[in-house]
């Protein structure tokens, strides 16, 4: 097993270069709901850790609004930097760590196979 070190940075000292997968620290409250369950989360505050990518420009495919330097994840929701108007919004962010026996963040084609034996021997 290995140990990997994790430098936060603030998101209002600095941002990650245009396309970059990062992982995001988010903090929001969880939506308002109807909901009986005992166990629900509903209006509850939240921090988690997500991975996303920055963009300095984004046009949400929903509505169409144009964001300047926001966090996007897979599900394709936008958060701002922390004190923006979004939601939920990003306090600190991460590079990811290399692959397993690589200096690479992201492997692509005919090289993943190689990488995966010499990671997994």
């Amino acid at each position: 097993m290995h140990t990997v070190a994790v430098e936060w940075i603030p998101a209002l000292d600095r941002l990650p270069k245009d396309s970059d997968c990062v992982l995001g620290a988010i903090t929001g409250r969880y939506p308002d709901g109807h909901e009986e369950d005992p166990g629900s989360r509903t209006g509850e505050q939240f921090w988690l850790v997500l991975p996303m990518y920055f963009h300095s420009r984004h046009v949400d495919e929903e509505t169409g609004a144009l964001f300047h330097d926001c966090f996007v994840d897979s599900d394709r929701v936008v958060r701002l930097p922390y004190g923006g108007a979004t939601p939920e919004q990003i306090t600190h962010w991460a590079e990811l760590p290399v692959l397993p026996g690589t200096t690479e963040r992201q492997i692509l084609g005919d090289d993943v196979s190689s990488a995966l034996r010499t990671a997994l021997s």
